[in-house]
């Protein structure tokens, strides 16, 4: 005997199944009161109604409003008991508060077809199914003299599911040109490689949709993306628990990138956008592949010169040589953007930004901003070239900084020219820079001989992780070299920086799995003489994002007056447990945290102490990037301290 499955009921959208009870509640209790109110009436003279009308409305509408048509006992094995109740028929019509016997029969008649349908979306199709049934719900209790209602009545459903379904034998069938394409052998033996279903495994309704999109999206992202389903069976023999399945896809033409075709570009020349697209490898000629159309989707966005990008393949062409069509809407020329925040680090933060896509007669882009917080005062101003064939541009920079850790004001002056090429997954900066600074404690009305320095940095960041928003997995690294010369004592200099982070599972063979974050940093300047090269050029530590239990950059090299000074040697790592909170069997957006941080910055490797921070945290997983409360306790300061922070960076 062989039956074909129907898909599983979707679970009810909240929104619809909220309002819908609110509302039955509140006819029931209007109903219930304008009963109550009438029986008074008629009961009493007119004096004494007017005297007791409250106390009676009152305890004739308490019992009306609650009552309860019939109530439900489900007896299945756990999780499966609360997951029909939840998605029942019989459950969702359960408060209509006018509800009679007629209606009642007609579901207790059609309740096991709609449990069985149930029970078969997760893999049990030979289920028994008990249904009894005590009392009625026009019943009145005879005892009470007010006429209230009775208990409601019971509807007692046992349910044995029976053995689960398994898969006993599957095909995929593929007709069109990827049959005959020596270009798509491995993607063939993927399609049966990579397919979930194989012989053993349960079969649900939800993991046979699952794999029939997954073998889709396998087919038609790469060259064929007219690829559909032409069949799907899912044969199921409910005597022997097995399922048989077969799915035919049909692959359409192979389809290789055409040229470029720009819609909706005003302002920029359409070689701009061609230089985006080619970069992330949408090249004429070569084979489609969806990923690609997304990385040049995703640069365009990136260069933030348009409010919206989309590209596609035009479908309709011809498939040796389709178009690729890029839409854009460009963003407004000239942007002012007023900035209030807040932070546990730097307190209040007010900023105030302007962006000037085209500056007229340089066609660059130029950005100035004023940021002011509470210990800190920074004006910067930037400009950057037009992308070029390679993905590179130049860039020209200039900063001034005024800097307050603990009782020592650091006050900097920076100027950077050079060339960058950036991207979600690489970056790299090749710069020279000058720099100036000098420290001084207004206490003391002491201050230090200020420190000016000609550098040349490299800095190259590779990122690989799952999300760059929200990570759960995989890691980034960031190197810079630099070497430089004190403009004072003509002192060369090295300075070299690393920082590493990364995502990894942790208790993989648990059935709730949480994952280690770890993170490691170092830095260190190479001078004859440390104190001549600039304080921006050497390092300080703690704060969110560095040692947590410890204020922003307040570890450092001890001053005898008091307050840190930049080291020239700088280590840093962090361990932190996160894990995934559930609830009522499902994972959330929300997470707990254990970690650990150690930090140290000295001007000699002997002299490196570290100091340590431990702490509890939360997270949740916002659409902008992880929200983070963490409360660290700095072993060394022997007090608490609360970091907060928003979003994700590397």
């Amino acid at each position: 005997m062989t039956s074909s499955i129907r898909p599983a009921l979707p679970d009810p959208p909240k929104a619809s199944r909220w309002p819908a009870r609110a509302a039955a509640l509140l006819l029931a209790s209007l109903a219930g009161m304008g009963s109550a109110w009438a029986q008074a009436q008629d009961a009493l003279p007119a004096p004494e109604a007017a005297a007791r009308q409250d106390s009676n409305q009152a305890s004739a509408a308490a019992p009306t409003a609650a009552r309860t048509p019939f109530r439900i006992e489900l007896i299945a094995p756990a999780p499966l008991d609360a997951w029909l109740l939840r998605h029942a028929e019989l459950e969702r019509l359960r408060t209509l508060p006018d509800l009679g016997e007629t209606e009642l029969e007609r579901l207790l008649l059609t309740a096991p077809a709609d449990l069985r349908q149930l029970l078969a979306s997760q893999g049990y199709f030979s289920p028994r199914i008990t249904i009894e049934r005590t009392g009625s719900i026009d019943a009145k209790d005879a005892n009470n003299s007010t006429g209230a209602t009775a208990a409601p009545a019971l509807v007692r459903i046992e349910v044995e599911p029976g053995p689960l379904a398994q898969v006993a034998d599957w095909q995929i069938l593929l007709s069109g040109p990827v049959l005959d394409d020596p270009a798509a052998a491995e993607q063939r033996a993927a399609l049966q490689e990579d397919w979930k279903l194989t012989a053993g495994r349960v079969f649900t309704q939800q993991d046979w949709d699952d794999a029939k999109q997954a073998a889709l999206r396998a087919l038609s992202r790469l060259r064929y993306p007219e690829a559909r389903i032409t069949h799907s069976l899912a044969d199921i023999d409910p005597d022997r628990h097995q399922a048989h399945l077969r799915l035919e896809l049909d692959s359409g033409p192979a389809y290789r990138f055409g040229p470029l075709q720009v819609q909706g570009s005003e302002r920029y020349q359409p070689e701009t956008i061609q230089r985006l697209v080619r970069l992330a490898g949408v090249e004429p000629g070569l084979d489609y592949d969806e990923r690609l159309l997304q990385a040049a989707q995703q640069r365009l966005l990136d260069s933030g010169d348009f409010e919206s990008a989309f590209v596609r393949l035009d479908t309709s062409a011809d498939p040796e040589a389709a178009p690729v069509q890029a839409s854009v809407r460009e963003a407004k020329q000239q942007k002012l953007v007023i900035g209030v925040g807040a932070s546990t680090d730097s307190g209040a933060r007010l900023s105030l930004e302007h962006l000037h896509r085209r500056v007229p007669g340089l066609d660059w882009r130029a950005a100035t901003k004023l940021q002011l917080e509470r210990d800190t005062r920074t004006l910067n101003g930037a400009l950057d070239s037009p992308i070029d064939e390679r993905g590179w541009r130049w860039n020209l920079a200039a900063q001034l900084q005024r800097q307050q850790d603990g009782p020592l004001v650091t006050s900097s002056q920076q100027l950077r020219a050079g060339r960058s090429q950036g991207g979600r997954q690489l970056e790299r900066q090749l710069y020279a820079q000058y720099d100036r600074a000098s420290t001084q404690d207004p206490a003391l009305a002491v201050q230090d001989d200020a420190a000016a320095s000609l550098s040349a940095h490299y800095g190259w960041t590779r990122r690989a992780f799952d999300d760059l928003y929200n990570p759960t997995r995989g890691q980034g690294l960031a190197l810079e070299l630099g070497a430089g010369l004190t403009l004072a004592q003509r002192q060369p200099y090295l300075r070299a920086r690393a920082r590493w982070q990364a995502y990894r599972p942790a208790f993989e063979s648990s059935d709730r799995p949480s994952r280690w974050a770890l993170r490691l940093e170092g830095g260190t300047v190479w001078s004859r003489d440390g104190d001549n090269v600039p304080a921006t050029q050497r390092f300080l530590a703690g704060g969110e994002g560095s040692v947590r239990g410890y204020g922003l950059r307040e570890i450092g090299v001890p001053r005898a007056q008091g307050g840190a000074d930049p080291g020239l040697l700088l280590t840093i790592a962090s361990l932190e447990w996160q894990r995934p909170v559930w609830i009522d069997g499902r994972r959330s957006d929300w997470e707990t945290a254990l970690f650990v941080d150690a930090g140290a910055v000295a001007n000699h490797s002997r002299a490196l102490s570290p100091q340590i921070g431990i702490g509890v945290g939360l997270r949740y997983r916002s659409p902008v990037g992880p929200l983070q409360v963490d409360l660290a306790y700095g072993v060394e300061r022997q007090a608490l301290r609360l970091h907060m922070s928003v979003g994700f960076a590397f």
